[in-house]
């Protein structure tokens, strides 16, 4: 039976949608040219942008003789469906667990501290 294919991005099409997002639209050697090292080459650029094009991610358009490829997804909407499956899959849905998760971690400053206790403060007015 097929692998089935994921819908969250690799590190290597997060790299590649981050050009994208930033730039808006991108011809493969745009996109190798525009990543910070490790480089990668420009045969794995196309595999990977063929690979975002069938996960719904990115688009094609043709000009002269090389395909362009502009975001279809946009930034926040692909952070919140990777945080979706962080819950499914870690959290049993809950985003309290979630939340209780990071209040417990050590690395987190007393600013962040703060700056969560404000949030939960102003939730808590809210209801």
């Amino acid at each position: 039976m097929p692998r089935r294919r994921s819908l969250t991005l690799t590190d290597h099409e997060l790299r590649l949608m981050n050009v994208l997002w930033q730039r808006e639209s991108a011809t493969v050697s745009d996109v190798v040219d525009a990543l910070e090292p490790p480089n990668l080459a420009y045969t794995t650029v196309l595999s990977r942008m063929r690979t975002l094009e069938e996960k719904g991610y990115v688009a094609h358009e043709k000009s002269g003789r090389a395909f362009v490829y502009r975001p279809l997804v946009k930034r926040d909407d692909a952070a919140s469906s990777l945080l979706d499956t962080l819950l499914d899959r870690f959290f049993a849905n809950s985003p309290g667990v979630l939340a209780l998760t990071l209040l417990d971690d050590k690395r987190l400053s007393k600013k962040d501290l703060a700056r969560l206790k404000q949030v939960i403060d102003r939730k808590g007015q809210a209801k």
